[in-house]
């Protein structure tokens, strides 16, 4: 499989991505905890279906610790019990937050008392803009047919 636009060469994409990666840093460096960043930007990938994101996320997670079975459990996160409170409001919210167009309410307020109960405001800010960022990453990747498999952790770093 290739991509349809190599969006690294392309002049506009790739002044895009270089800001999309700018607007990130804040939510690295705030203190939501990296292994829930990870599960966020697994599960929006598995729901959107991009297998780039999904390469580099999980593989970047294994490579920071995560186990295996936690790894293959978060498109069953409801029914697993390796995933703490906090973790499990945070994939609520990254559920709901992705799934915009499906209900009229957006996020419901079981879910963000969930949220606000596990997180503060700073990772609460980090979680919304964390859901947002990986989402136009998955679009990118998806609309373009972006190729899984080939990424090494670490590489776009």
């Amino acid at each position: 499989m290739e991509a349809r636009l190599n969006m690294f060469e392309n002049e506009v994409t790739s002044k895009f991505f270089k800001r999309l990666i700018a607007a990130s840093r804040p939510i690295e460096e705030s203190t939501l905890p990296k292994a829930t960043q990870e599960l966020v930007k697994i599960r929006a990938s598995q729901i959107n279906g991009c297998g780039m994101c999904l390469d580099m996320h999980t593989k970047d997670a294994a490579a920071a610790g995560e186990t295996a079975v936690r790894l293959a459990l978060v498109a069953a996160w409801r029914e697993a019990v390796v995933f703490t409170e906090a973790e499990r409001a945070a994939l609520a919210l990254t559920e709901e937050g992705t799934r915009l167009a499906d209900t009229h309410t957006g996020v419901s307020d079981e879910t963000w008392a969930a949220v606000r109960k596990h997180y503060d405001d700073e990772q609460i800010g980090a979680l919304v803009c964390l859901v947002a960022e990986i989402n136009t990453w998955n679009r990118l990747n998806v609309m373009v047919r972006n190729p899984a498999g080939e990424y090494q952790p670490g590489m776009f770093g």
